[in-house]
């Protein structure tokens, strides 16, 4: 049986039978179409020798002549929204549930949320993931419904494979990377940021119990969500609504920052800006974990070059191929980082102490996840 909370929208036999066929329809693509166009991409690219960008464009323009290439694109969009609508009407069918388990009387962390708080133009520029309303809808005083429908979704997204219903693999894996590289440390204040509905949160409150623990992101109804799930959860964590660009916390606030999946979900300029957040917040030996999906961009293939095409195009992943191309060594080490590296970190169900698992080899989708760290 998966494990769950109690802000978790809850799904009727034919609302899991819906969300579970648009997860086995997305594998079958991945498994069984996508292979076919792997094959036919192989075919008609041209010799080795020109170079990545120009094959890419070549072999992407050339393919968008077949029927069937068109087809599993239109495909691959329609499951997206397909995701979305058997999610969304599942949740607003329990919109009052929702925002009455959202209402925490004697909370042990905190929720600040800013009235005159406005998104950065690259988040409200369009749904990411298809998502509606993305990260920042906020649907009036109390609303949790954005919360409720990314958490619900992502685990149908993520195929289950980021922790089931808990979606908390990632924050663990985080953690787990801390162990790895930084053991000495034990924190007493924590910050992630982009925390999204908490997922990844959790799992540092439960780790370091002693800790002070922040979150911060920008949209309303995602924040209370994860301050309830949290409060739920039984962790007091502080939530607060800003941008990672610039935050309102005083210089060296903290002993351990970190983000999870955040960079490919931001503009160019703003990667840059929140890693030199995130050492400017830290005291002198704090530490900071950035982790991010397990691809770079100069270790793709050809179908993997226009599978990233697919995200940017067809899926509002504007910033992927510019989040797989970032020097985050460079950018650690510019913003003022030391003891920085690279590389991957196994996945995780449960961060612990001794376990290892960090290499310059990538264990594959879902069992490893790209990590950049470094001591302030």
């Amino acid at each position: 049986m998966l494990m769950s909370h109690p802000m978790m929208p809850a799904t009727t036999h034919d609302e899991q039978a819906e969300q579970l066929f648009v997860r086995d329809l997305k594998i079958f693509l991945a498994e069984e179409i996508d292979p076919l166009g792997r094959r036919l991409a192989d075919r008609i690219a041209p010799g080795p020798e020109l170079p990545a960008e120009e094959r890419l464009k070549a072999v992407r323009n050339e393919l968008y002549g077949f029927d069937s290439y068109r087809a599993t694109v239109s495909l691959r969009r329609t499951v997206q929204e397909m995701l979305w609508d058997a999610v969304g009407s599942c949740v607003s069918r329990q919109a009052d549930e929702l925002s009455q388990r959202g209402a925490i009387a004697a909370p042990k962390g905190s929720l600040t949320l800013d009235p005159d708080f406005r998104a950065p133009a690259y988040i409200r520029a369009g749904d990411v993931h298809l998502m509606p309303g993305g990260y920042h809808a906020d649907w009036g005083e109390g609303d949790v419904l954005q919360g409720a429908l990314m958490d619900r979704g992502g685990a149908v997204f993520m195929l289950g494979r980021n922790g089931g219903l808990m979606n908390d693999v990632r924050g663990h894996t985080a953690i787990s990377h801390l162990f790895a590289r930084f053991p000495d440390l034990e924190p007493r204040k924590i910050l992630e940021m982009g925390c999204g509905v908490g997922a990844s949160i959790v799992p540092a409150a439960k780790t370091f119990p002693q800790a002070e623990v922040h979150g911060i992101d920008v949209g309303a109804s995602v924040l209370r969500y994860a301050h309830a799930r949290a409060e739920h959860l039984g962790v007091a964590v502080h939530f607060s609504q800003q941008n990672a660009e610039r935050t309102n916390f005083p210089d060296e606030s903290f002993d351990f920052v970190y983000s999870c999946v955040l960079f490919h979900e931001t503009s160019h300029s703003a990667l840059k800006n929140i890693i030199a957040e995130s050492c400017r917040l830290l005291r002198p030996g704090g530490v900071a974990v950035h982790l991010e999906v397990p691809i770079r961009y100069d270790e793709l293939d050809l179908w993997g070059l226009i599978g990233g095409e697919f995200e940017v195009r067809y899926n509002n992943e504007p910033f992927w191929t510019g989040a797989l191309k970032a020097d985050y060594a460079a950018e650690m080490r510019g913003a003022g980082f030391r003891d920085v590296a690279v590389g991957y970190q196994d996945a995780v169900a449960q961060a612990q102490r001794g376990a290892g698992g960090f290499s310059d080899t990538s264990a594959g989708h879902f069992r490893s996840w790209f990590v950049a760290s470094g001591r302030k």
